[in-house]
């Protein structure tokens, strides 16, 4: 993902964003906002033979602490004409292959617990459930409840 693929990866931001399951937000960043947040080397697109963007993925660290350097949080977005296509399990996919050898041994997200979809996808890719937290936030006046996954990594050492 580099600064070419903003304008596409913020567009499928949005359209996740008015899903209303995808997110708590309720805007799109700024490509600034956005890019700030985000680990270098742990964030891609996904494109088409005509090299539009049809999903990203990207990872940020939980902490600045140390004893935290190999846990990071990840997003995974895909343009909705490409669900059910392998997008999303390739994004996930090409973000373990880049974290573990990194030597990041855990990645995690927090899902809206409507978003099936999302919730099967990261199944696939050997995610877990760690746990719901019950009405963490609220959107739209409406409080949600999040499912907490992670995967460990079997090859960073732990």
């Amino acid at each position: 993902m580099t600064p070419a693929h903003a304008e596409s990866v913020l567009a499928i931001y949005a359209l996740g964003i008015s899903t209303g399951d995808a997110t708590f937000e309720t805007d799109a960043p700024t490509w600034a906002e956005f890019d700030g947040g985000l680990l270098r080397e742990h964030r891609f697109v996904a494109t088409a033979p005509d090299s539009s963007v049809l999903g990203w993925v990207a990872a940020s660290a939980v902490s600045d602490r140390c004893v935290y350097g190999g846990v990071v949080e990840h997003s995974v977005y895909v343009l909705p004409e490409a669900h059910g296509r392998g997008v999303g399990y390739a994004l996930l996919t090409e973000l373990i292959r880049s974290t573990e050898a990194a030597g990041i041994w855990t990645l995690q997200s927090g899902i809206l617990i409507e978003n099936k979809a999302s919730l099967g996808l990261h199944a696939r890719a050997g995610f877990r459930t760690v746990g719901i937290r019950e009405r963490l936030g609220q959107r739209d006046g409406v409080w949600r409840d999040v499912v907490l996954i992670e995967r460990r990594s079997s090859v960073a050492g732990i």
